[in-house]
């Protein structure tokens, strides 16, 4: 074992255990909130709510979020949108405090912290390979997930232990304070070195048309967002695994509790792992081999009867997922160019949550006419076909090794080539 190679340089770490401590908040208000709705509400749909609220937003305003990521300073950016969102938890959790708080309002305060996500996500991606080498890039992404991860295996423990002990209110001060983790990191950081171009320096309808034709011209990275959409959209199981639980595995809660667990389990095992190694080749093999076998893995969950089993089944597929996201993203960033990568990652953000949760409505229809096992073995058949339909329309893909020079994509325009950039905004590495 070793300091994996991000964490080596400084910028990069202030953000990374920024992230780390911010991301446990959130994932401690997040399942705090399902608690929450359900002590209102007793109707299963109100869960629901949350999860509109959460997807809507980010679909109607990522485009907007990636714009401007690339034409304003996106260290400044985060600063804003990491002290809305503060700002917002602090807001719930006051409203929980004095006993004013209803349905709606954790409706439309989470639905505003989502709008938050939407501007933060395009300037925090975007940010990430302007603070270390781009040899360290997918050792980056691999602990970025691996923090990711880690938030969504300890928040969830801390805030029922909060909820318990403490009051649901305190979850969401917790959640409150747990940005300024970030807020300091972002300080800690100083100046970070952006490409803005003359034709990116504002955010417009035609910068937000740029970015989608970039994207439209680079096949290497929308047949990676494709893959994304259809795994998740097909592959989606997590929504039908209390039913697998009770009703083909006949265990109870506590097992089930296991099963949630394994697939966080399985992706921070892999990024472990993945952290310890210094460069990635052959990218564009190991991203559709770990699709396929997160479909496999998917089918096995469909078909077996035993928990171990089961729980094994899952582990696989967060361990695979863990794999493709990592790899993925590393695709994605060392493919574009520094004045679009904001709306480059706005785009894959309507992907990457467009298709869980699509995915969810797709396998609850066809478990309610089939069963839940047949949902989740279609899915599985379905993520299989899909990705190698992919790599038959983008051959390209699978010969993807990850040294490939950086190509501006179509007529679009890069600093080098095209729009002259704005000085004082450019600062070299």
């Amino acid at each position: 074992m070793h300091i994996p190679p991000s964490l080596q340089h400084k910028k990069f770490f202030y953000l990374w255990l920024g992230q780390l401590i911010s991301i446990t908040g959130t994932q401690m208000q997040l399942w705090a909130l399902f608690w929450h709705v359900n002590q209102i509400d007793k109707n299963p749909i109100a869960l629901g709510g949350i999860g509109v609220a959460r997807f809507l937003p980010v679909v109607i305003f990522s485009l907007i979020g990636g714009a401007l990521a690339d034409s304003r300073d996106r260290r400044k950016v985060m600063f804003i949108t990491q002290s809305i969102a503060a700002l917002l938890a602090l807001i719930l959790a006051l409203f929980t405090q004095f006993g004013q708080v209803t349905i709606w309002h954790i409706y439309i305060i989470t639905a505003l912290q989502a709008v938050v996500v939407a501007f933060d996500g395009p300037s925090r991606q975007a940010l990430i390979p302007n603070l270390l080498p781009k040899k360290d890039l997918p050792n980056a992404f691999s602990m970025t997930f691996t923090a990711f991860q880690a938030g969504a295996v300890i928040g969830p423990a801390l805030s029922g232990f909060f909820i318990a002990y403490f009051g649901q209110a305190a979850v969401y001060y917790f959640n409150a304070f747990s940005f300024a983790a970030v807020l300091f990191a972002l300080f800690m950081i100083g100046d970070v070195p952006q490409a803005i171009t003359e034709k990116t320096a504002g955010v417009s309808l035609d910068s937000i048309k740029d970015g989608i034709r970039f994207i439209l011209a680079k096949p290497i990275i929308f047949s990676t967002m494709m893959v994304d959409f259809v795994a998740t959209f097909f592959a989606s199981a997590s929504t039908l695994m209390p039913i697998i639980a009770k009703d083909v595995l006949n265990v109870g809660v506590v097992e089930y509790g296991y099963l949630s667990a394994a697939s966080a389990v399985g992706a921070v095992a892999v990024a472990l792992v993945i952290s310890q190694v210094k460069e990635i080749r052959k990218q564009g093999k190991i991203f559709l081999v770990s699709v396929i076998i997160f479909g496999i893995a998917t089918i096995i969950f469909g078909i077996t009867r035993s928990f171990i089993v089961a729980w094994l089944a899952i582990a696989i597929t967060g361990g695979a997922d863990g794999v493709s996201t990592i790899v993925r993203n590393t695709i994605r960033q060392l493919q574009t160019p520094d004045h679009v990568r904001g709306r480059m990652t706005s785009i894959n953000q309507i992907f990457f949550m467009g298709g869980p949760q699509l995915g969810e409505i797709e396998a609850g229809a066809v478990a309610q006419f089939f069963g839940a096992p047949f949902a989740v073995i279609t899915g599985g058949i379905g993520c299989i076909l899909g990705t190698l339909w992919i790599m038959w329309k983008w051959p390209q893909l699978k010969d993807f090794n990850g040294d490939e020079p950086i190509e501006a994509g179509g007529s679009f325009p890069s600093p080098s080539t095209g729009a002259s950039i704005i000085a004082n905004r450019v600062r070299k590495q």
